[in-house]
């Protein structure tokens, strides 16, 4: 959980908005104009817009923004992570999410004023995303978005966090944890589930209307759903017991993880090769069981890495000269098999970092020096230097030794 932000001092705004400036696809001036072009009172919100390092139009954006917005500056490169950042520098009752690729229409914030006012009961709403296309993917891949945004809003019972647009109540984001920028965009889903679970409601204004620009990239979708599948993984590496993590899906690539032990599969197939007559389903056990004797995860995830890989290319051809069904099908096999082809691999890295502390541990063990119930090791190798004299040999700090004391003895 984030450390909440002490209180700041003076006169605060209603409104917070966070504006991070990564993965702005060239949108960022069109953003920044909608967000000048309000009708509600400029008096009513701030807007800090937070600059990751790697910005390449500082100049421009100073001499832009002006006096207008608060320029935040940030090590992240993450735009969960620059959204964390704002929300710790806002003094907003509220604040507002948002990206710098989406323009909000000019009554967006005389909507959000009017739905605080009738709506008391949310803890904050997301509001609506209308798609900017401009290429064949474009289209397929907003049409895809779309659909998941239409269903997470209107019927799934909490995913409803949509960080194109997204209002709450600063002193319940803080309470849910915020957004954790080492989980990337699966900190949204996250910090949905923590809001339901702790009796929050999300609501849905679709009054308000923000326009998303699609990028319509195979590479950028790929990097997208990586970001997304890396916070999965990690989160549910991580055990965690928050209120709300009982409430996301357990991938079938997590819950089966174990499959992939190899020895206990090589003990399996071990004891079918010994059952001596072989039925059908036998031989599909020793296949099984075989491969990952062999390969361990390798042959799962190569096989994995070939569907996405064929999938992929699928896509591009239809991207050329293909329908757009046909394009919006295919976009979503090549997701689904990009998504299980990651989270092997990200699981696959899981268990190398564990299997990589667990021989650290061996080897620092081995190196251990002997020890005695109850004494540091220091102490036992006292204790066992002590007790290789023999009897009798004890002496005290800085006395003659035995030997010593016999030379002089001899030598009168």
């Amino acid at each position: 959980m984030q450390d909440v932000p002490a209180p700041y001092g003076g006169e605060s705004p209603l409104f917070s908005i966070i504006i991070p400036l990564e993965h702005h696809r060239g949108q960022w001036e069109l953003s920044w104009l909608g967000w000048t072009s309000q009708t509600a009172d400029k008096s009513l919100y701030e807007i800090i817009l937070v600059v990751p390092p790697d910005f390449k139009a500082l100049n421009e954006l100073k001499a832009l923004a002006g006096g207008k917005a608060r320029l935040e500056f940030t090590n992240s490169n993450h735009d969960i992570g620059l959204c964390a950042f704002g929300a710790a520098k806002a003094r907003g009752k509220y604040l507002f999410f948002t990206e710098s690729h989406c323009r909000p229409e000019p009554d967006v914030m005389e909507a959000c004023i009017r739905a605080i006012g009738a709506r008391p009961d949310w803890a904050g709403f997301s509001c609506q995303s209308v798609p900017i296309c401009h290429n064949r993917l474009s289209v397929a891949e907003a049409a895809m978005y779309q659909a998941d945004i239409e269903f997470g809003m209107k019927q799934h019972p909490w995913r409803k966090v949509l960080d194109q647009c997204f209002v709450t109540r600063r002193d319940v984001y803080w309470e849910c944890g915020g957004l954790r920028e080492e989980l990337g965009h699966f900190a949204e889903w996250v910090l949905a589930a923590a809001y339901h679970a702790r009796g929050h409601t999300i609501g849905y204004l679709e009054e308000a209307r923000f326009h998303h620009y699609y990028i319509g990239e195979i590479g950028e979708l790929k990097t997208f759903t990586l970001d997304f599948v890396r916070g999965e993984i990690r989160y549910l590496s991580e055990a965690r017991n928050d209120p709300g993590s009982e409430l996301l899906d357990i991938p079938i690539e997590w819950s089966s993880r174990g499959d992939f032990n190899v020895a206990l599969a090589r003990s399996a197939f071990g004891a079918r090769m010994r059952a001596g007559r072989v039925t059908g389903e036998g031989l599909q056990a020793i296949g099984r069981w075989g491969a990952i004797a062999l390969a361990g995860d390798r042959f799962a995830l190569g096989l994995a890495r070939l569907s996405a890989g064929y999938a992929r290319c699928s896509l591009t051809l239809l991207t050329m000269s293909g329908s757009r069904d046909s394009i919006v099908r295919c976009l979503k096999r090549y997701i689904a098999a990009l998504i299980h082809y990651q989270r092997l691999y990200c699981i696959r890295g899981i268990r190398g970092a564990l299997a990589e502390l667990r021989r650290i541990s061996a080897i620092r063990w081995s190196h251990r020096p002997a020890s005695m119930p109850g004494r540091s090791g220091r102490a036992a190798a006292s204790a066992g230097a002590s007790r290789k004299r023999p009897c009798g040999s004890r002496r005290r700090r800085g006395a003659p030794s035995f030997a010593s004391r016999r030379r002089r003895f001899v030598g009168r």
